[in-house]
């Protein structure tokens, strides 16, 4: 399972878990599988991700830039991971937001 941001669900994905608006409403059950409706409705309601069935974090994370150093990297995470503290890196949002900034950092010679 995987959580997508509303700009990258696709008609025919299926959800993992129901879907409610920010009042708690269920608007989709699980196991639905999503059509172009059920799209508009999510960003009507001000639904920003989804939970859906499949998806693995891991297999989402996109591959290093080519100039970038996975070590170095790693040294940037730990530099940033202080700015995380009190948001923590444990959704997969802000370990991505994490990543993309060390990235930068890395790309910039910000080390």
């Amino acid at each position: 399972m995987g959580m997508l941001p509303i700009d990258n669900l696709e008609v025919g994905m299926v959800l993992a878990n129901d879907v409610m608006d920010r009042t708690g409403r269920l608007l989709l059950g699980a196991g639905a599988e999503l059509t172009q409706k059920h799209l508009t409705i999510f960003r009507t309601w001000g639904v920003v991700e989804a939970d859906i069935a499949g998806l693995d974090y891991a297999e989402d994370e996109s591959p290093l830039p080519a100039e970038v150093d996975p070590a170095a990297l790693a040294a940037a995470e730990e530099a940033l991971l202080p700015l995380f503290s009190h948001a923590g890196v444990e959704h997969p949002a802000l370990r991505e937001l994490l990543r993309l900034a060390a990235i930068r950092k890395v790309q910039h010679g910000l080390c």
